[in-house]
């Protein structure tokens, strides 16, 4: 985006900043300048003047020889500029003056210094320039001559400021704009917020409603068939057109922010859709069928002729302008070479309406054209803005004398956009900003970009041309860059991290880490997108809850389409690829989310549950994979209540060599040895464990909370058990004995010898365990010993257990 700094002043009146202040300020304010380009940098000392006479030079039939008065002096001055008369006004660089370039139109950087001198003999004080040795072009200066010196029109005065007469004394200040900010794509935006910034007062253009008595409802009918991607479209007619040239302060904004001057009534189109951001099109009324417009999409295979000429492809998400027979204009893009305005048009229609921003930017690359007016309604513009544009188009009209504007407008409105109200909180904005801004402070600077404040329900509401204020986040935003962000003191953030520790969670999955890779597996990442065969290959039946899943709308492919309800397929896999190069003794571990939705079709964000995933093969087994997650457990507190359920009924580990982990009564994860079936379809060729702990339920055990106990005073008393066990009794059952009827002296318990064979009857196995028994407080005696060593048999030989003799 681009403005004139002399534009954005004719909003801000009292704006008074020299060109680097005003860059510098801006961008502080939020509105970030790239950069800005002086346009009178290369030009010194040009003054108008009248040529009074002309002689032809004695020494040479190309030039002449002109007396020429600047105003306090008459000068003489050689030239060869085939459009000099005695009489004209042109500008005249003076002795040690400079120019921006050659008559050619190329530029030099710094410019050409001028010095009078002699040419071919006669002294010459100056220079008369051309509109390309002045910087520009006849592009944006139409009236000037194709070969030759600029000619000021008769009413210029002797002696002035020839770069300020023409318009030149300006920077053209060039900002990058982000595309939620779309008020800040047009010249009334620019000049809000430079009047905020610098704390001016904003003048916006006055636009009154201008019109004849009669009504646009004679003249044309608009329909629009679909109003989702029109959500408004405004019509007004103007009659009796007059086509000339725009006025001189007109061709001047425009040619300053690269817009070449055509014609009065393209001028006028031009200037509001710079001025309001609003791009608008004119159509000639008499070439539109049946005096209506039709807004509808095109047909596949439609060709369209636009406005330069070229044929543009049409498909059936292409918006178009219709009238009662054919398209006349790509909605949005560019009108159509059908109905375009000519020298001869007598009765025009303007359209300024509002399309959807995708469809216009996706329409744009289909139909392979793209303009200023598609660069700005891709943005998505405000539907409100559309009636004060076209009004204030009409307004120019009748002010530059281009035709008469028939009363009224057509006005196809469907749901109109009303302004959000976001609730306001004073004091949690400074919290969020670490400032201490009184309430009254921050509505003042609301109140200077346009924003309301009810007091009786503490909202703002925000008008409907400012797209980006939603929460109050972004009030705070707004608060924090009018405050001044160099204004903001340092201060740390609140919560739990500026005690300079991880949250609790995140020392968990620290500890998980640390445990891990102490055992000696090493960290792998998974795909969290992964292929709906997953199921398959892990033998899970079809009514298995881990088949419902969230699947990805615009997946790379059938194997990345769905998101993960398990993580064991990522860790298996790994697992295979590092068995598949030959790699030995492999112990991998994860800590990544898996995604379980809580309905389908989704109505919410699926739950995200973070689970710690060990996998390995090689050295090791069974217990080797549950001491890992035994260390794990008693290194975040939760110590000797975790037990092992072998009916897991988990099918793709093995049958006989799987548990769920239990704690509290909860599962919390489960271990076990893959089931050989699946270790065949991952190709892993060996046996393979893996453990898996759902961390969000191990949250409300853990704790990092420690209390010292002092070295025993007193001496421990040793008992050994050993029993001849039957064989589907577990070592876990019998620790739970022990532990529940050992009483307060039992201080621990181990087991230290497993048997089976001939020895030992049949469905039996031989288990013998040694428990250690102290006082705190005393010499523990052999009665109170023996008292719970019987409480302790006599439990387990009710489970059928027997003292071995």
């Amino acid at each position: 985006m681009n403005t004139s700094l002399s534009w954005i002043k004719a909003y801000v009146p009292e704006l008074d900043v020299s060109a680097q202040e005003y860059a510098d300020a801006m961008t502080l304010s939020g509105t970030k300048v790239e950069g800005y380009e002086k346009m009178d940098a290369d030009l010194d000392k040009i003054v108008i003047g009248r040529i009074e006479k002309i002689e032809k030079h004695p020494d040479a039939d190309k030039l002449v020889v002109c007396q020429v008065n600047i105003g306090a002096e008459t000068i003489q001055i050689v030239t060869g500029a085939p459009n000099v008369f005695e009489g004209a006004k042109v500008p005249v660089v003076l002795d040690g003056g400079r120019v921006a370039g050659g008559h050619d139109g190329s530029r030099t950087p710094g410019g050409i210094k001028i010095k009078k001198g002699k040419l071919r003999g006669v002294m010459s004080n100056g220079m008369m320039c051309s509109i390309e040795e002045l910087g520009s072009n006849r592009d944006m200066y139409p009236e000037s001559p194709e070969e030759g010196i600029y000619i000021f029109p008769e009413e210029a005065q002797i002696g002035a400021d020839a770069v300020q007469a023409l318009g030149l004394d300006d920077v053209v200040v060039e900002y990058e704009v982000t595309s939620n900010r779309v008020d800040c794509f047009s010249v009334v935006g620019i000049a809000r917020e430079a009047a905020a910034t610098f704390d001016k007062k904003f003048e916006p253009p006055v636009v009154t409603e201008t019109g004849n008595d009669e009504d646009v409802n004679d003249y044309i009918k608009v329909s629009v068939e679909n109003t989702q991607l029109c959500p408004r479209y405004c019509a007004r007619v103007v009659k009796n057109i007059k086509i000339g040239p725009s006025p001189k302060w007109m061709q001047r904004r425009l040619a300053s922010v690269g817009i070449r001057p055509i014609n009065n009534l393209v001028d006028i189109t031009n200037y509001v859709m710079e001025e309001y951001g609003q791009p608008m099109h004119a159509y000639d009324l008499d070439t539109i069928s049946g005096r209506q417009i039709i807004v509808k999409t095109a047909q596949d295979g439609d060709i369209f002729t636009t406005l330069d000429g070229q044929e543009r492809k049409l498909d059936q998400d292409v918006l178009m302008i219709c009238d009662g027979e054919k398209e006349i204009g790509i909605a949005g893009i560019m009108g159509g070479e059908n109905s375009m305005i000519t020298d001869d048009v007598k009765t025009m229609l303007f359209e300024a309406a509002c399309f959807d921003g995708v469809n216009i930017r996706k329409s744009s690359k289909r139909v392979g054209l793209r303009t200023d007016a598609s660069g700005k309604f891709e943005k998505g513009l405000d539907p409100n803005n559309a009636k004060a544009a076209i009004d204030r188009a009409c307004q120019l009209v009748e002010e530059l004398g281009a035709g008469e504007v028939v009363g009224g407008t057509v006005d196809v409105y469907g749901k109109e956009k009303k302004p959000v109200r976001v609730p306001f909180d004073a004091e949690k904005i400074n919290a969020m900003l670490g400032t201490d801004i009184s309430e009254g402070e921050m509505l003042g600077y609301f109140k200077k970009i346009g924003l309301e404040y009810d007091g009786e329900t503490k909202e703002v509401i925000s008008p409907t041309f400012r797209q980006d204020l939603f929460r109050l986040a972004d009030l705070a935003e707004e608060v924090a860059r009018f405050y001044g962000y160099d204004n903001i003191p340092t201060t740390l953030p609140s919560g739990e991290a500026t005690a300079g520790k991880l949250s609790f969670k995140l020392r968990i999955e620290q500890v998980a880490r640390d445990i891990a890779e102490f055992c000696g597996f090493s960290q792998g990442m998974c795909y969290s997108f992964e292929s709906p065969k997953v199921f398959d290959k892990l033998l899970l039946p079809a009514d298995s809850p881990l088949r419902r899943t969230v699947e990805i709308m615009n997946p790379l492919g059938e194997d990345y389409s769905i998101m993960r309800t398990t993580s064991l397929n990522g860790m298996l896999t790994s697992l295979a690829s590092n068995y598949n190069r030959r790699n030995k003794d492999v112990r991998l571990y994860e800590l990544g989310n898996i995604y379980l939705p809580k309905s389908l079709p989704l109505t919410e964000l699926p739950e995200e549950r973070m689970q710690f995933t060990l996998g390995m093969y090689g050295k090791g087994d069974f217990f080797s994979m549950k001491g890992v997650i035994e260390e794990f457990f008693e290194k975040i507190g939760m110590k000797n209540k975790e037990t092992y359920d072998p009916n897991a009924g988990r099918p793709y580990l093995h049958p006989g060599r799987q548990a769920n982990v239990i704690y509290d009564g909860k599962v919390i994860g489960y271990l076990g040895e893959i089931h050989p079936e699946v270790a065949d379809i991952y190709g892993i060729g060996e046996r393979a464990y893996v453990a898996v702990i759902d961390m969000p339920e191990i949250m409300e055990y853990a704790t990092f909370d420690r209390k010292y106990n002092g070295i025993a005073k007193y001496p421990a008393v040793t008992r050994d058990i050993s029993m001849v066990v039957p064989k589907h009794i577990l070592a876990g059952q019998i620790e739970e004995v022990i532990s529940a009827k050992g009483g307060k002296y039992l201080e621990s318990y181990a087991l230290f010898d497993l048997y089976e064979g001939a020895q030992i009857k049949e469905g039996f196995k031989s288990v013998a365990y040694s428990t250690v028994f102290r006082a705190k407080d005393k010499t523990l005696e052999d009665a109170e010993v023996t008292e719970a060593m019987d409480r302790i048999l006599k439990a387990l030989e009710g489970m059928g257990i027997e003292l071995r003799k």
